[in-house]
């Protein structure tokens, strides 16, 4: 039960984040530049994250609590794909295919190039 609602609280943070985030860069603008940002801003963090955290130990004790409350919970909350799922169908059905293509498959390939990102710099960090 401990790790249910350390996942709820990070969660809860997370997506309150991100939320704000959509309303301080919501605009009237076609590319959804709000859930992008933040799914390219959380994987590179979950990255810098779990790289920072593999090479402090094991997964146990209070790195698995923190993992599950900041990787999980709070990225998990944060970062977004069912909104650009979402974004991608009306950018489709607004008759935006090529927005719609570059948008979701540059946030899927940018946000694996920030993950790494943060991996890199994670280990950069440690030395």
């Amino acid at each position: 039960m401990k790790s249910f609602v350390t996942v709820a609280v990070g969660g809860a943070l997370g997506t309150l984040v991100r939320y704000g985030i959509g309303e301080w860069l919501a605009s009237d603008r076609l590319f959804p530049a709000a859930t992008f940002l933040v799914n390219l801003n959380g994987s590179f963090l979950l990255g810098a994250l779990l790289a920072t955290m593999l090479r402090r130990g094991d997964d146990s004790g209070g790195r698995h609590t923190a993992r599950l409350l900041l990787g999980t919970g709070f990225l998990g909350g944060y970062t977004t794909y069912s909104a650009l799922a979402v974004e991608t169908d009306q950018l489709i059905r607004a008759d935006h295919v090529a927005l719609a293509t570059a948008y979701a498959v540059g946030t899927v390939l940018l946000g694996f190039v920030a993950a790494l990102a943060g991996i890199a710099t994670a280990r950069a960090v440690a030395r």
